[in-house]
């Protein structure tokens, strides 16, 4: 089984970023192959097209979330929506490609609001992927982070969710 951890932030210092290494790192001591995109390192085109020239970064991230069985999916709250890098991130996506793969969402906000919201729409932007998206998302706050950590309840959420996520994808395989 391929895994891909997905982190949708754009922002250099972001709490996503955190929030989804510890996803990277715990899904690495479960399975062999795992990749990480993360999305704060830039690398990523804007999506022009099919005709666009792009970077073999940008080929390079579409091939591994294409191979992966299960994704990993992690987003901050912008603007009562996931961020425009992961929406663009999949405009790459070839969707006759994706059917049958595995999802899991964590969802990150400033305060408590929205994430209800954000699950509903990435849930339809998997199923428009005919991805299965594990039900059980992780909402956290970013007053859940101190000082670069992830608090334990947090982070024991974060592995049921990879978990979860493992044994769905393993049933429907």
């Amino acid at each position: 089984m391929k895994v891909i951890v997905i982190s949708g932030s754009p922002r250099k210092t972001a709490n996503t970023q955190i929030m989804m290494k510890h996803v990277y790192q715990y899904a690495k001591s479960k399975i062999d192959d795992v990749k990480f995109i993360n999305l704060s390192e830039g690398g990523i085109d804007y999506y022009k097209g099919q005709d666009g020239e792009y970077s073999q970064a940008t080929k390079q991230a579409t091939n591994d979330i294409l191979e992966a069985d299960v994704w990993l999916i992690g987003t901050p709250i912008y603007n009562s929506f996931f961020s425009s890098a992961l929406k663009n991130l999949f405009e790459y996506v070839n969707y006759k490609k994706t059917a049958g793969k595995t999802a899991g969402l964590a969802i990150l906000a400033s305060g408590n609001i929205g994430f209800i919201d954000v699950q509903t729409l990435l849930t339809q932007l998997m199923t428009y992927f005919r991805v299965i998206t594990n039900p059980k998302a992780v909402f956290m706050t970013a007053d859940m982070i101190k000082d670069g950590e992830i608090s334990n309840e947090v982070k024991n959420r974060l592995e049921e969710l990879v978990d979860g996520t493992l044994a769905l994808a393993s049933k429907l395989n």
